[in-house]
């Protein structure tokens, strides 16, 4: 069956691109050829395999000399993307194909060759990926080039540095660097002017509430004291990057967010059916009372499963102000999914304001 991310992302036209790129930056190099054979691998390959094995098929016709290669590399790059734009210019990914040569021909013995070429091509596509081997490989040169990096007049290098250091990066390998290693390039670019390199560091901050939770709510507490960054984006930064930790109803991130943990809060929880099977929803009313405050309303749901193990999802259901009473209505879909499956037996509904729980309530899924 076709994956129609990877058909979208590549095919005969983006191959094409790519090709007539090469071409026109490297005298004698074969457009059609390429183009050939990097289609006629394609089917066997999923989305990731595909850039590995374009890169095998643009190394046949690159010098074997990795300078040399660069030089090529960069000769053939498109124009760089639009530096008046602050957001969501994420370029080919076709282009991910020159970060694969640069790591494979360049880390062990061209490395600062091979950090400029990331630094050229990234202002295509990002070169999220690429940097991460460096980091491992280089940690201290490579944190060397993103200090200044995180200063460049380019958003798309900016964000290189946050994006490229993420300790949970999706679909990136892992990178062995601590909190102290990236906080630091996290002070610099907090306070960026575009939405693009914002929300990476966002993200960033996110992935780090995992593993030093105190040590992110310490930073934003300092960047709010700075005020370096307009008091509007800081604050969505602040929700964007805490919201695995306000899932989890970590008290000090309710306190940065302005909601209080032990609000005095009374809850009346009815479900409107007992027993629910797939294709149906589980249906449930919610009543809180309590003073004027403002609220975010999630609710959790255990799972059964056949190891016995527990397995439980927080989802958002409000964020909203309370102010005496408030009533809430939800209907959430029971659906099976390739990537989520629902199993007989018992499961249970939890309801909690501000992290911390105020209702529970037992219900029967029949598969």
């Amino acid at each position: 069956m076709a994956d129609p991310l990877k058909d979208q992302l590549f095919n005969a036209r983006t191959v094409g691109t790519l090709a007539a790129e090469f071409a026109a930056g490297v005298p004698g190099f074969d457009a059609d050829r390429f183009a050939r054979a990097a289609l006629g691998g394609f089917a066997a390959r999923e989305l990731m395999a595909r850039i590995d094995w374009m890169a095998d098929c643009a190394a046949a016709q690159l010098s074997e000399d990795f300078p040399t290669m660069a030089d090529q590399i960069t000769a053939s790059l498109p124009a760089r993307l639009d530096p008046a734009l602050r957001d969501d210019d994420f370029g080919q990914f076709i282009h991910a194909t020159h970060g694969v040569l640069a790591v494979r021909h360049g880390l062990e013995q061209h490395r600062d060759r091979a950090l400029d070429l990331i630094y050229a091509v990234t202002q295509r596509f990002t070169m999220e990926f690429a940097i991460r081997p460096f980091l491992n490989r280089w940690p201290e040169e490579t944190l060397a080039r993103m200090r200044l990096w995180a200063e460049d007049g380019n958003y798309h290098v900016r964000r290189l540095v946050s994006e490229g250091t993420r300790p949970r990066l999706p679909w990136g390998a892992g990178v062995a660097l601590v909190p102290d290693d990236t906080l630091p390039l996290l002070d610099v670019l907090h306070a960026d002017p575009a939405r693009f390199v914002t929300r990476s560091v966002a993200n960033h901050l996110n992935d780090l509430t995992r593993v030093a939770p105190d040590a992110v709510l310490d930073r934003l507490a300092q960047w709010q004291a700075q005020g370096a960054q307009d008091a509007k984006e800081l604050a969505w930064m602040t929700r964007h990057a805490l919201r695995t930790l306000i899932k989890q109803g970590h008290p000090g991130a309710m306190a940065a967010l302005g909601y209080r943990a032990d609000l005095d809060v009374t809850a009346t929880l009815t479900l409107k059916q007992e027993r629910v099977t797939p294709g149906e929803a589980l249906t449930f009313d919610l009543t809180l009372e309590g003073p004027q405050a403002p609220v975010i309303v999630d609710y959790r749901i255990r799972f059964a499963r056949p190891t016995g193990r527990a397995a439980e999802r927080v989802f958002k259901l409000k964020t909203t102000q309370l102010d005496g009473t408030l009533s809430l209505h939800k209907s959430h879909p029971i659906r099976q999914a390739s990537t989520f499956q629902w199993h007989s037996g018992a499961h249970l509904l939890t309801v909690q304001v501000n992290g911390r729980d105020v209702a529970q309530a037992g219900f029967d899924v029949a598969v």
